[in-house]
This record gives C-alpha cells, sequence and structure tokens, in this order.
C-alpha cells in the first residue's frame, strides 16, 4: 500500500456529481467573468466567515499583494512579518516596493507575537499574521500592538479557512484577510483562486476596483488597477466546497487527532496546539532531528511526505540584499531545517493513517 501525500483525486470524488454539476452551469451560462457565481460565492463566503465583503481575485499571492496595496503600504515603508512562512506571505510586501520586517517563530510555528514590539519602527506599517499550517497566532496579542502602535492588520488566511482564534473567525480579526484556495487548501478551487475579506466598507470598493483594472464601470479607470480577478467556473466549484468546509475541516482534525493520540515515538516531536485558538490541519507537521534520513523511512515504508518550508524568506536567493543568515531567526531556522509533514487530506482512508501511525511509532 502506497500512502501518497495527499490525493486531489479523492477529494474531488467525495463530491464529483456536484462540482460537475456546478461546472456544467456555468459552461452552459456563456458567462465566464465578474458573473453571477462570483456574486454568490462572495455573498456565501463572507456570510461563512462573518464580515461584510468578500473580493474574489485569482490568488492567495493576489490577494496579499493587492491587500497591502490597498493599504496604501508602499516604497520605504515596513511591515512585520514571520520569518517562518511561505514565501507569498513576504512576496505580498515586496511586490508593493515595502520592506519586510521579519520576525521568529513561536512554539506554535506561527509569528512569536511577544518578540513584534521590538522590531517597530517609524517606518512600520503593518503587521501580517500567517496562520500557519491551519492554526491560529495569538491575534489577541498582535490585535493590541497594532492598535497601540495605529498599525494595520493583514491577516494570511492561506491555510485556516474556516479556523478561529478565541471564538472568532480567522479572517475577520484584521482590516483584511488574505485567502488562498488553491486545490490542497480546506477550501479548494480546481485551480488557482483567492479572497480578501473586509468589514471596511471604502476598502472593499477599492479592493474590487484594483482587482478590475482599476474600474467600477469599463474604461472608466479611476486608480491604477491590475487583473486578476476569480473567474465564475472556480466560483462555482468553490460554493461546492464550501458547502462542505466544515466536513472536511472535521475529517482533518479527526485524523489529526489520530496521530497526536496514536504516535509515541518520542524521536517524532508532534505540534503544539494553542488553547486559546483552534486548528484545521491543512498541515500536519512533525519535527525531527535527522529530516531527511526520515522522509527517506517512511518513503521505503510506503509513505509520501513533504517539507514545509527547507528554505525559509529570509535565506531565499531573492532576498539576499537583505543580508540575513539562518542565524539571525533561531526558531524558524530549526523549523525548516527539522519539519516533515505527515499525510493529511478529507479523503485519507483510516486504514493509510493507521499504517503512518504504526511505521512511526517503528522509527
Amino acid at each position: 500500500m502506497m500512502v501518497e501525500y495527499t490525493s486531489l483525486k479523492r477529494n474531488y470524488d467525495l463530491y464529483a456529481s456536484e462540482y460537475e454539476e456546478a461546472a456544467l452551469r456555468v459552461l452552459r451560462s456563456g458567462w465566464y467573468i465578474l458573473g453571477p457565481e462570483l456574486e454568490k460565492f462572495e455573498e456565501e463566503f463572507a456570510d461563512r466567515m462573518g464580515v461584510k465583503h468578500c473580493i474574489g481575485v485569482n490568488s492567495g499571492t493576489d490577494a496579499l499583494i493587492l491587500a497591502v496595496r490597498a493599504l496604501e503600504i508602499g516604497e520605504g515603508d515596513e511591515v512585520i512579518v514571520p520569518a517562518g512562512t511561505y514565501i507569498a506571505s513576504v512576496i505580498g510586501v515586496t511586490e508593493n516596493k515595502a520592506i519586510p520586517v521579519f520576525v521568529d517563530s513561536d512554539e506554535y510555528m506561527c509569528i512569536n507575537a511577544e518578540k513584534i514590539e521590538e522590531k517597530i519602527t517609524e517606518k512600520t506599517k503593518a503587521i501580517m499574521a500567517v496562520h500557519l499550517y491551519g492554526q491560529a497566532c495569538d491575534m489577541d496579542k498582535i490585535k493590541k500592538i497594532a492598535d497601540k502602535y495605529s498599525l494595520k492588520v493583514i491577516e494570511d488566511c492561506a491555510q485556516c479557512h474556516g479556523a478561529s482564534f478565541e471564538n472568532k473567525i480567522l479572517g475577520s480579526w484584521g482590516n483584511v484577510g488574505c485567502f488562498s484556495f488553491y486545490p490542497t487548501k480546506p477550501l479548494g478551487a480546481l485551480g488557482d483562486g483567492g479572497a480578501l475579506l473586509t468589514n471596511d466598507d471604502k476598502l472593499a470598493d477599492k479592493l474590487r476596483m484594483l482587482r478590475n483594472y482599476g474600474s467600477k464601470i469599463k474604461y472608466h479607470n479611476e486608480i491604477e488597477g491590475v487583473n486578476t480577478r476569480l473567474d465564475e467556473l472556480q466560483a462555482a466549484v468553490l460554493r461546492v466546497g464550501l458547502k462542505h468546509l466544515d466536513e472536511g475541516n472535521k475529517k482533518r482534525i479527526e485524523i489529526a487527532t489520530m496521530y497526536l493520540n496514536g504516535i509515541k515515538n518520542l524521536k517524532v516531536k508532534l505540534p503544539a496546539l494553542r488553547e486559546s485558538g483552534s486548528h484545521v490541519f491543512h498541515l500536519f507537521p512533525v519535527l525531527v532531528d535527522d529530516q531527511q534520513k526520515f522522509q527517506n523511512y517512511l518513503l521505503e515504508k510506503g509513505i509520501k511526505t513533504q517539507i514545509h518550508y527547507p528554505i525559509p524568506p529570509y535565506m531565499s536567493a531573492c532576498y539576499r540584499k537583505y543580508e540575513y543568515s539562518w542565524e539571525d531567526y533561531e526558531q524558524a531556522s530549526y523549523i525548516a531545517k527539522h519539519e516533515i509533514s505527515l499525510p493529511i487530506y478529507s479523503a485519507m482512508p483510516m486504514e493509510e493513517v493507521r499504517k503512518v501511525i504504526e511505521c512511526v511509532n517503528l522509527y
């Protein structure tokens, strides 16, 4: 038995008839951009997340870029970002010619809120909270710091669809929440897709213009915008996925609970869970002494895994100009060199989960 890291085909098969019905509905409609499916998805997703506005865009990365731009953060401005994250979070800052200021990870593999304040300068304009792996950052602490220094808060919710902190849904804490609908995400499209959430009416209007050439009315370009729109087909597919989001989250939490209770190998450090927040386990990251040895061992046993993220943004070649080293962020560097993600997805069979547990315990 080969245990795949994930299976998009299995996820699709769970609701295949619904996906196909949605796709055919769009194809037969003759309306493929900025139409009724997008409007309905934006209404439904905003309602599910408890905010006033949802703006669908082409990807989670575009959502981050537009969020920074809409908040008028630009050249020479600084944005606090986690040292341990996927590079897309930082691209949202640097694509606007702003400067990322990195903060080390905490024990939950998110930004360490206790270390944010020491990085704030007169150039700081915002804090980006990335709810990595599906778990909430310490949003209470982050919001208090932001309020103290009059900073904006951008939530990167690419991996946490449906998770919460202190019973408040993630994506509704900050000035704007940015979501990815990459196919592997808890709410995934059948291609690229993303969205922004906000309760700010003016910000929502600006974001809608930014995604559509800077216009509300065709040929009336009020601001400098771009073309980044969530198309009708993906919106229709996402409406299906949204109906089953809680069901999928429940299944991944069930698998994660089996891992947490079943893995007894002391050589494998299990993820810490924040008591005041929830975790939807987009990924299940563990830490081991020898990353490559452990990955090779599991592969020999027929279990595929992934590493997230072996080259943190501050060590990426594209950001060499900032002159950071591995030693600058001890916890984030440790995670990058020791993290392995075990298989977890909503359609994963339980016999495969049990095989993973058995093989990890025998390592």
